[in-house]
């Protein structure tokens, strides 16, 4: 490396005055040798997001803010590429916490690569119980599939990346993050860079610190919502499902078959009855190394997750949440 490049930090917000000090706080302890700019893009919460990201950035003049009147994660992040003075753009955000030496590993990894994007895994962390037990399935293939920036694996080529640390002009060249893509976005924009012909690189020793939501409410509406999504960029973009992608629905529809039918013919309960083992004594061995509390809520972590990504698929209306030809 010539030189350490100055880069960019970007970080779309909305309802994060829980975590952000500490967002922060990990970028701006990260000893970079290079310039850092950290550009936070605050929507209209109900918290002191935007006061919290003002004292902040009254402390440091590296710090600047940009309001988003819409609230929408990718106006955000269009917001804050807009506001952003340097060529390498790294994605994070206010619940997400960089590992010590996260960005300087980044840079050295997009040199040598030659990569559009890099980015690595999405570290879940669990505060409490139930934070620890949705961390536990979001780590394993058993809840999330075999997505390496979920349960790691080898540095290379893929499809997508947690977050990521962008070349701006490649982020410039694909357009920038879609606007009509609520969630996704990351995984549309990845989608559009490989299409041009960009490379997305993994590296599993990129890892972010993630906080998992804290209660099945809450989770059960972000798969609803991860379900719903998905199912909208592959509609948009033929051929970018796979068979991961397809079996929340899959367990969906046997479950319910199960369950409905079993009420004719009993036999079908043993589908529902299943599945129910299944995540149950799955649920408890990935589970093995945490405390009781933890374990047992696994399993219903795990149903959560399955059911709700499920049913978001099922019942997405890709039409009406992102109309054809509507590039608004």
């Amino acid at each position: 490396m010539h030189s350490t490049p100055p880069v960019s930090v970007i970080m779309p917000l909305l309802n994060e005055e829980r975590h952000l000090e500490e967002a922060v706080g990990a970028v701006v302890h990260q000893r970079y040798p290079g310039e850092i700019q950290i550009v936070l893009a605050v929507g209209p919460g109900h918290d002191d997001t935007l006061g919290v990201a003002r004292r902040l950035a009254e402390r440091d003049p590296r710090i600047i803010v940009v309001e988003n009147p819409s609230g929408r994660t990718p106006e955000a992040l269009n917001l804050a590429v807009a506001a952003a003075d340097h060529n390498i753009i790294v994605r994070v955000d206010g619940h997400g916490f960089l590992s010590d030496g996260y960005i300087e590993h980044a840079v050295r990894v997009l040199e040598e690569t030659g990569a559009a994007n890099v980015g690595g895994v999405m570290l879940a962390q669990g505060v409490t119980d139930t934070e620890r037990a949705v961390a536990v399935a979001m780590t394993s293939p058993l809840g999330v599939g075999g997505a390496r920036f979920h349960t790691g694996g080898e540095p290379g080529p893929a499809d997508t990346v947690y977050l990521g640390v962008f070349r701006r002009a490649w982020l410039e060249a694909a357009g920038g993050y879609d606007p009509r893509f609520t969630r996704a976005q990351d995984w549309e924009l990845n989608y559009r860079i490989r299409q041009a012909g960009g490379v997305v690189w993994f590296d599993p020793a990129l890892t972010v610190e993630y906080r998992p939501r804290p209660d099945l409410r809450a989770l059960g509406r972000q798969y609803r919502d991860y379900g719903r999504w998905r199912r909208v960029v592959a509609t948009r973009h033929k051929g970018s499902i796979n068979a991961r992608y397809l079996a929340p629905p899959t367990a969906l529809v046997a479950v319910a078959a199960g369950l409905v039918g079993g009420l004719v013919w009993r036999p079908l309960w043993a589908i529902p009855a299943a599945y129910a083992a299944g995540i149950g004594v799955g649920g408890v061995a990935i589970a093995r190394a945490e405390k009781p509390a933890v374990a047992m809520r696994v399993p219903g972590v795990l149903a959560t997750m399955h059911m709700s990504w499920g049913w978001g698929f099922l019942t997405s209306r890709p039409d009406r949440l992102v109309p054809e030809g509507d590039e608004s």
